[in-house]
């Protein structure tokens, strides 16, 4: 269970965070203006990689594969999970004893760390991406939406 609530709180924390022009900590100000409807590949210290994004109301989707094996599976987050509450990026989800809050630190142009408040330890390391996600594998070809000539 703990290690399944490190894994929420750090892509929680990633989803919702951003990059200010100059490194270091970042306000949920800036968080919201960066990360909002861009899409963020994440890796977490125990192995947990997948991919994100965060909307305007809250909620986040994206994929995860738990400790790096097994099945990519899908993840989503009702609307108003993520909210500010002063200045921190917090995360309200049913079943928790509490609402953790995170903090958000930059590590590059494009990449940030997400941390549980108090649990320095556990995190996830966040880059952002190009807008979409090859979603029908390595096809090297695009598909056409045009007849054939042998199908016509």
């Amino acid at each position: 269970m703990v290690r399944g609530f490190v894994v929420w709180a750090g892509l929680l924390a990633g989803f919702f965070a951003a990059l200010p022009a100059v490194a270091g900590e970042m306000t949920a100000a800036d968080a919201r203006r960066f990360v909002v409807g861009k899409l963020f590949a994440y890796s977490c210290f125990e192995g947990t990689r997948g991919s994100g994004r965060v909307h305007a109301d809250g909620s986040a989707a994206g994929t995860v594969q738990l400790q790096g094996d097994g099945p990519v599976r899908h993840a989503a987050l009702p609307a108003g999970t993520l909210r500010v509450k002063g200045n921190s990026v917090c995360a309200s989800v049913r079943g928790m004893m509490f609402e953790p809050c995170f903090n958000l630190e930059q590590t590059g142009t494009h990449s940030f760390r997400g941390t549980v408040y108090g649990l320095g330890f556990a995190y996830c390391d966040f880059t952002r991406r190009g807008a979409r996600v090859n979603l029908a594998g390595t096809s090297r070809r695009p598909l056409s939406l045009q007849a054939s000539a042998t199908s016509r």
